[in-house]
């Protein structure tokens, strides 16, 4: 709602529902499982915009987070008898942000936030078989700042854009994914509230285009998400011998880049061919925490990975039909998971898509 000029007030409202029940059919009879699986969670925003000209502008935003769930929860460490749970909880966020044009084309922005992510259905309900989920996580919690300074110049044909950012995270009751033991000597894995963790970063952004016919561009991003527990998590007085380490399971630097040829008019003047080559760089990093198992960390680490892909694309009649294909990985490296399990290799794909809005 736009009360005057410059001044704008803006409310958002996101509502999600979800519930799940099992049905055996291994047996003679159907069985179903006693206790089902539910959520409900809506967030609510309301943001106020003062903009008195294109040179800057700042923001102010208040919102509210509600859950609900509801599940079985085990009631013996064999998990061999459940009993349904329910909570509900809310919490208010709120923040601000504002933009800047230092010069023309050079704009500083900067955000800060106390905010929640609300536990996604995975984390609180897994997926039935090697993953467990728990319906008592409570949400992270978090300050974030984020610092952002970008820059734009077009010279005729060649146009550039340049980006560079900071990011700081102060988390609470961090969501984690670990791996623990199963019946029949598996292994799975199930989420649980970690403590505090501390994340601090920063990535570049840049892109060059000529004229509609090329576009060239990469980021670059260095991400510590660090333990900032200094005491262990269920004691009081023990210190926390991994303190300051990276969190395991999460890679820390990573980079991607991409090269855009088009060819316009290519069979009829509103047909388009697009060649594109991308590629993702992925530092290698630990699957265990680094304190711990600092005698021998090289057992424990993911590979850096470095994979490559190709795609065409046709569009005819500005976009109405495309064909496109692509070989993702087309020079078969391994590649692997953030727990070092080994992913598929080279593979290729085709779409075809037609637009029916016309």
């Amino acid at each position: 709602y736009r009360i005057a000029h410059g001044h704008t007030l803006t409310f958002n409202n996101v509502f999600n529902a979800f519930s799940r029940e099992n049905t055996s059919l291994l047996y003679d009879t159907e069985t179903t499982e006693p206790i089902g699986k539910e959520t409900r969670k809506n967030i609510a925003g309301l943001s106020y915009r003062l903009m008195p000209s294109e040179k800057w502008n700042v923001s102010v935003f208040g919102k509210y987070y509600s859950l609900y769930v509801a599940g079985p929860v085990a009631t013996d460490e064999n998990s061999s008898d459940f009993v349904r749970r329910s909570r509900s909880l809310d919490s208010w966020g709120f923040g601000a942000a504002g933009t800047y044009f230092i010069l023309p084309g050079l704009q500083a922005k900067l955000s800060y936030e106390k905010a929640f992510r609300l536990p996604t259905i995975e984390e609180m309900f897994g997926d039935e078989d090697l993953e467990s989920g728990s319906v008592m996580l409570r949400p992270e919690q978090s300050h974030n700042v984020n610092v952002n300074l970008s820059y734009q110049k077009t010279l005729g044909r060649h146009s550039f854009y340049a980006e560079a950012g900071f990011i700081y995270r102060d988390t609470k009751d961090y969501i984690q994914r670990s791996i623990g033991e199963l019946s029949g000597n598996r292994e799975g894995a199930f989420y649980e509230n970690y403590g505090k963790v501390k994340t601090t970063g920063y990535n570049f952004s840049l892109r060059y285009n000529f004229g509609r016919w090329l576009s060239i561009g990469g980021n670059f991003t260095q991400m510590d998400v660090k333990d900032n527990e200094r005491i262990m998590v269920g004691s009081t007085s023990v210190e926390n011998p991994v303190y300051g380490s990276r969190m395991p399971n999460v890679p820390y630097q990573f980079a991607d880049s991409d090269v855009n040829f088009y060819w316009h008019g290519l069979g009829g003047d509103d047909n388009m061919l697009t060649l594109t080559y991308d590629n993702q760089y992925l530092h290698s990093f630990c699957y265990y925490s680094e304190g711990v198992q600092a005698s021998n960390l090289s057992d424990y680490m993911v590979p850096t990975q470095f994979s490559h892909n190709l795609t065409l694309t046709y569009s005819l009649d500005n976009g109405r039909y495309n064909f496109s294909v692509e070989c993702r990985n087309f020079t078969d490296e391994n590649l692997y998971d953030n727990f070092s399990l080994q992913k598929a290799g080279r593979a290729f794909y085709a779409k075809v898509r037609v637009n029916l809005g016309k």
